[in-house]
């Protein structure tokens, strides 16, 4: 395909600065603006839709699987915080925390959500008291605070919003089949509506949440080689419930510790959206979470007759897609570089001599193809396109994974690589915290996951030379 001009010259070209363009994009595209609190965003309306439809996607994802919603309150005691040790740790540089209500010092500091294991331990405390009780499958869609020294929007804030799944089961097994299907949930979610390809495996012990026994991750590429973690869900085992006294009566009328799971993605993903698929014009949605899937725009409209079929067309496709119409009085090229830049995935154009053949232009955001469609096959046409924009988006993010993964067998071929290029860095390692240390030191490199589907690179560790436990990917991440 010949190289496409570039509409929107306010955008900085991700080949020239990668940060600086993602920068761009989120300002311009009207997805958020910065407030006067340190490492807070303002998420504006267009990006609040974008996180709308990811959210009604997962919510019904998560109830057909038997979740039901709740909400746990913003403060945490600093003594319920306290009650897991290794958790309390974990969060501590991150908590902000509360020690005045109006002009009294407080009793007890309260710490300001960073994630709510805690407050629903105390709550399983009071209602769990039989099998009979179990599971507890509960979700909530809330905002936490985690003290963040650097921040960018989207990837790292001191405020975000998520959901937080937080489930108790009968048994280790329940709990740890929970765990493995929430990650496909989220696997699935990216990969069919998002169109993001992702790598689903085991964070390292180093890697894995606080207070977690066994931590599940996807792991995504961005357009630059980066990885970013999407998406996590991790199995606690019965640590929180014996920290919480949380206690059942199983079927054999003995006490038992009921064992534990949570799982969340946050506005994190919307980050991801933008730098796996966006390009030097802007944004470029995946149709299913698209505030906007086709963008109307009337040519000519001072002429008799184009506004009037403009706004049929608008209300024949309500049924068809999200669709809009803009009559403004910008210039048909301001509005095709706008709703470029805001990722629209259609934009359809109708003017006087469209009208003559019965027919509109369809023009698709990710690749610029026309389509001169009649007019009465566009509740067919539509679709289909929608269809073909994901699939083409995820084909392109794969391709890019793909030529972005290497395979090393050694420390110098695994350092070379992490210097020369970005990317997921495919080698064996011991299982030993040391050499992982090592590699991030030496490479620049962290363990992003312990890949369910494993190969066998080497026998050997690729740092230390001794017996290799597991296949790893490595690489730099946001």
């Amino acid at each position: 395909m010949a190289e496409q001009k570039k509409m929107v010259e306010a955008i900085t070209s991700m080949d020239e600065d990668f940060a600086k363009w993602y920068t761009d994009i989120v300002k311009k595209a009207d997805l958020i603006d910065y407030s006067s609190v340190r490492g807070c965003m303002i998420i504006r309306p267009y990006g609040y839709a974008i996180w709308e439809n990811i959210q009604h996607i997962l919510d019904g994802m998560f109830k057909e699987t038997g979740h039901e919603n709740v909400y746990m309150p913003l403060f945490i005691p600093e003594g319920l915080l306290q009650k897991e040790k290794d958790h309390v740790e974990g969060f501590a540089p991150e908590v902000a925390w509360v020690t005045h209500g109006g002009s009294e010092k407080l009793g007890e500091r309260l710490c300001v959500r960073p994630t709510s294991e805690t407050l629903f331990c105390e709550h399983y405390a009071h209602i769990i008291n039989s099998y009979r009780d179990l599971p507890k499958l509960y979700n909530q869609w809330c905002s936490v605070v985690r003290w963040e020294k650097t921040t960018r929007p989207f990837l790292r804030s001191c405020e975000f919003l998520w959901q937080e799944g937080h489930t108790m089961h009968e048994t280790k097994e329940d709990a740890e089949a929970e765990t493995i299907r929430m990650l496909n949930v989220y696997a699935s979610f990216c990969e069919n509506q998002l169109a993001i390809p992702v790598v689903k495996g085991q964070k390292t012990e180093k890697e894995k949440f606080a207070g977690a026994e066994a931590t599940y991750t996807i792991e995504a590429m961005m357009h630059d080689g980066k990885a970013l973690q999407s998406g996590t869900s991790h199995y606690f085992g019965d640590g929180f419930a014996k920290a919480f006294d949380i206690t059942f009566t199983d079927r054999e009328n003995k006490l038992q510790y009921p064992h534990q799971t949570s799982w969340g993605m946050s506005t994190r993903i919307i980050g991801a959206i933008i730098m796996t698929h966006g390009d030097d014009n802007g944004l470029v949605l995946p149709p299913a979470i698209a505030p906007i899937q086709c963008m109307i725009i009337p040519v000519a409209m001072h002429k008799e007759g184009v506004l009037d079929k403009a706004s049929e067309l608008l209300e024949s496709l309500k049924d068809v897609c999200r669709a809009r119409m803009d009559t403004s009085d910008n210039s048909p090229g301001w509005k095709f570089a706008q709703y470029e830049m805001k990722g629209v995935p259609l934009r359809l154009e109708i003017g006087p001599k469209d009208i003559e053949k019965n027919q509109c232009v369809l023009v698709r955001r990710d690749n610029r193809q026309k389509y001169f469609v009649p007019l009465d096959e566009l509740s067919v046409k539509i679709p289909e396109l929608l269809a073909e924009i994901h699939d083409a988006l995820y084909q392109k993010a794969l391709e890019n994974r793909e030529n972005r993964t290497w395979a090393v067998k050694d420390l110098d071929e695994l350092i070379s690589t992490a210097g020369e290029k970005n990317g997921f860095i495919k080698a064996m390692w011991c299982g030993e915290l040391e050499c992982e240390e090592k590699l991030k030191e030496a490479a620049g490199v962290s363990s992003r996951c312990m890949p369910f589907e494993q190969e066998q690179i080497t026998d050997t560790c690729v740092c230390c030379g001794k017996p290799a436990a597991k296949m790893v990917y490595w690489g730099k991440a946001y």
